[in-house]
């Protein structure tokens, strides 16, 4: 059993070593992969195809033989979000009902984790032998990581029992990061867009306010600022919203009348 954390500083195998071709398919691969993950600003970007790709490119590149996807939710839980295949998704939902696995160990101590089919069962024993059983005997994850901010893990299991190397786990490592960047700019995105729009609609909203307010002001002979008073009690009164009754005032679907006395007058 190993916790990968403390290895990501070692070097891979040296490239010049082997077959020379083969590496550089391989690196190809690799390239591609990268450039995928760094695609997250694409008007039609779709999370799940994301990570779904993520996954398939774990098993191609990594040698793996499944690899999955979790996210954490708003409360802090993860989700099953991508795997690369059926057996691989039922597993890694075994794994969140269970509370147990090596996803949720590299989530919650943001580090990588390892582990043979033996070392499991010692620290996963609900988990391990239902992950045996589907034929795995090594089984690997990494943390979606961005400095300390975890937002998830990656997955990656193999059937037989040669370990993931340290260059193997510092690729996976360097992809799930990658992959957690490209979410967290694409929320930010998102969310700096939907600040924009609210903004927007704020600021639309004051003036068919202001313009309420004059056309109450000048029908009821009140100050501008009693007027306004008369909006916001009449939206209270009515469970609106101000914007909505300043609209209606200001398209002349509610009269000025109807809105009623100023603030304090009797009848």
């Amino acid at each position: 059993m190993t916790d990968s954390g403390a290895e990501r500083h070692s070097r891979p195998e040296d490239p010049s070593q082997g077959d020379r071709s083969g590496d550089v398919t391989h690196e190809a691969v690799l390239a591609r992969a990268f450039v995928r993950l760094a695609d997250t600003l694409a008007s039609d970007f779709d999370i799940v195809d994301f990570l779904q790709g993520l996954s398939a490119d774990s098993v191609e590149i990594l040698r793996a033989e499944a690899a999955g996807v979790m996210l954490a939710d708003p409360r802090g839980g993860l989700r099953l979000i991508a795997s690369s295949d059926e057996r691989m998704r039922l597993l890694e939902l075994f794994e969140l009902q269970g509370a147990q696995g090596p996803c949720l160990d590299a989530f919650a101590s943001g580090r990588a984790v390892q582990a043979t089919a033996a070392d499991s069962r010692a620290r996963w024993p609900v988990f391990a032998p239902r992950a045996s059983g589907a034929g795995f005997q090594v089984m690997c994850a990494v943390p979606l990581r961005v400095r300390t901010d975890v937002i998830g893990a990656l997955n990656l299991f193999r059937g037989s029992d040669e370990p993931f190397t340290r260059a193997e786990i510092e690729i996976a490592q360097a992809m799930a990061e990658m992959a957690a960047i490209g979410l967290i700019q694409e929320r930010a995105l998102r969310e700096r867009n939907l600040l924009t729009e609210q903004l927007q609609a704020a600021l639309n909203s004051r003036v068919v306010i202001e313009q309420a307010k004059g056309m109450l002001a000048e029908y009821l002979t009140m100050t501008v600022d009693d007027a306004f008073k008369v909006l916001r009690s009449y939206a209270r009164e009515h469970n609106r919203k101000l914007s909505e009754i300043a609209s209606d005032v200001a398209g002349r679907t509610i009269s000025s009348a109807a809105l009623g006395r100023p603030p304090g007058q009797q009848p």
